[in-house]
């Protein structure tokens, strides 16, 4: 398969070789001089992950599984479904996981990527150490403490092949989920915190509608199971038969019926099919600060936005010092758009979403399609310099550069 897992964005690599192991990993990187880039689970939507010359497909690098000093290490390729089931039976869990448990953990966590939570980190805030394969074929390890991890930490595969991470984990805990409709916006941005901190995790499903927010999807974390939610949020009322992805049948399961972690925090069942499939997706990060302000300029827009969108979901993350984190220095609200397969319109709106945001510097995810390019993304992170440099210092022939990473100044132009 050359394209995505949405089938949306076509890969231009004249070259896939799949990684079963390390020892593969080393062998491709020696093989020979030319450009190579890692490829995950395909969930990104750009050329991000590609390369002009061979892609390592890690999607076979999985398991490796160990245990100790509060870490486990897992091969990069592993899927989050996959790592967190494994930890369930072992009574251990980690912080958060993504709507997507299909997503691999090296793919993930070097973008970025993220759950929710007012106090939950991306997922990348719980890795304590990375293995990787440099540009001479080498396996290096840097831990959280080091003076490059900040950097390395969502590195975007700009400075080798990462093969193994280690993740924090913790006792494992149940959940429940439970649906809340009817909410205004008028009382949702006059007291955000209330709608985003409802539970441990919450996503809220809008299509910029001027009647409600739509559907707020609240993930707590529950003590027994016979624990009592509230019936109300603000305005709203707790809906047991409300479907906030419009009856996707593999969502899992909601009504607020007690399961474990790894059972709840995603939104969809790896078992199933992510998502609504044929989509493209994009996803902007605001400081917490400028949130109702921002999310009043999306529904503003909200005509022009709703003919390409299946849905969009607002999250939030805890501030975190990595240096390339949608999350780096602040607290944020994620704006994401699940567009229908319309490149050319998805193409058009784009502009008009970054305007309006511009004013509350936000920041892209880095695999999600948008339009910012060096000078845009140098205004937004701040420590894009420091990691470039850091990056280059490691690969200085650019082995693990590409277009994309040179088009957002990530690597310097070759």
């Amino acid at each position: 398969m050359t394209r995505n897992w949405a089938g949306t964005h076509h890969y231009a690599a004249p070259r896939i070789v799949p990684a079963w192991s390390e020892a593969d990993v080393v062998r491709a990187v020696r093989a020979d001089r030319e450009p190579v880039h890692a490829l995950g689970t395909r969930h990104s939507f750009t050329d991000l992950p590609d390369t002009s010359g061979t892609l390592l497909d890690l999607a076979g690098l999985e398991g490796g599984f160990s245990l100790g000093d509060g870490v486990v290490r897992v091969a990069a390729g592993t899927r989050y479904g996959v790592l967190a089931a494994w930890l369930e039976e072992r009574g251990l869990a980690l912080h958060n996981l993504g709507s997507l448990p299909h997503i691999s953990v090296a793919g993930a966590t070097a973008t970025g990527t993220h759950g929710s939570g007012d106090r939950n980190g991306v997922l990348t805030t719980a890795v304590r150490g990375i293995r990787y394969v440099d540009a001479d074929g080498e396996v290096r390890e840097v831990r959280d403490g080091d003076a490059d991890f900040d950097a390395l930490a969502v590195g975007l595969g700009a400075f080798g092949v990462v093969v193994s991470l280690d993740i924090a984990t913790r006792p494992s805990y149940r959940m429940r989920q439970d649906v809340y409709g009817g909410v205004s916006w008028d009382a949702a941005l006059g007291a955000l915190d209330a709608v985003t901190g409802a539970g441990y995790s919450v996503s809220v499903f809008t299509r910029w509608e001027e009647s409600s927010v739509g559907w707020v999807w609240v993930k707590s974390r529950i003590e027994s199971d016979d624990a009592e939610v509230p019936g109300t949020l603000l305005d709203g009322v707790r809906d047991a038969d409300a479907e906030p992805l419009g009856g996707l049948a593999d969502v899992t399961e909601l009504r607020g019926v007690p399961g474990p972690w790894m059972l709840r925090l995603p939104h969809f069942r790896l078992d199933g099919t992510p998502s609504f499939g044929d989509e493209i997706q994009s996803e902007y990060f605001v400081a917490r600060e400028h949130a109702p302000a921002a999310l009043r300029a999306m529904l503003e827009l909200g005509d022009l936005i709703r003919p390409l969108l299946f849905v969009s979901e607002l999250r939030t993350a805890s501030e975190d010092s990595l240096w390339l984190s949608p999350a780096s220095g602040e607290n944020v609200l994620a704006i994401h758009f699940t567009w229908h397969n319309d490149p050319a319109g998805v193409a058009t709106v784009l502009p008009r979403i970054e305007a309006a945001l511009a004013r509350f510097d936000a920041r892209p995810h880095w695999g999600k399609r948008h339009g910012f390019d060096r000078a845009a993304i140098e205004r937004v992170h701040p420590r894009l310099g420091d990691a470039r440099a850091v990056f280059e210092r490691l690969d200085p022939a650019g082995r693990f550069s590409n277009a994309h990473l040179e088009r957002l100044g990530v690597r310097e132009p070759r």
